[in-house]
């Protein structure tokens, strides 16, 4: 199977070439990903356990859906996709969009848009990306990452503090 090649990225979130996964992810070039966030009519949201086959994070817990933009993808159209590939949930548009984080050490050097999606399950779990999965009240969320950020990619642990502060009166 051919490796992936990602847009690099410089600090306004521009495309300045392409390269490959391989090298993108060893050089720490700056490049773009998404991460949705799935929630459930309790409230609760769903996270996946990461393959340990992953290049990075393997084993940690994450996002309910994430994944690097492809070259000439723009965010939204990723979100759709990665959300079908990973989960096999099909929406009929981008999900909402909640905010941006800027390329850093914490989410390996990726742009990040972060999304928040609807969905009762149940869902089919790509075996190459994903271990297990499961529904998680926001609260034990908090908790967890608070006690335990080592059980997470550290792009989540982010992300979700980051998510708490902005949306703390909807959970």
């Amino acid at each position: 199977m051919a490796e992936e090649i990602f847009d690099v990225v410089n600090d306004r979130d521009e495309v300045i070439g392409q390269a490959p996964r391989k090298e993108v992810h060893a050089r720490g070039l700056w490049h773009r990903a998404i991460h949705v966030l799935v929630f459930n009519s309790k409230g609760e949201v769903f996270l996946q356990k990461r393959s340990l086959l992953k290049d990075t994070a393997a084993g940690k817990w994450d996002s309910s859906s994430s994944g690097h933009l492809d070259t000439g993808e723009d965010y939204d159209a990723c979100a759709v996709r990665e959300l079908r590939e990973e989960i096999g949930l099909v929406v009929p548009r981008p999900p909402e969009r909640l905010f941006k984080i800027d390329a850093r050490k914490e989410t390996g050097w990726e742009f990040c848009w972060i999304y928040r999606s609807e969905s009762e399950g149940p869902f089919t779990l790509h075996p190459e990306e994903i271990e297990t999965g499961d529904w998680f009240a926001p609260n034990a969320v908090t908790q967890w990452v608070t006690e335990k950020p080592q059980d997470f990619a550290s792009a989540f642990v982010l992300i979700w503090k980051t998510y708490i502060t902005q949306h703390r009166r909807e959970i």
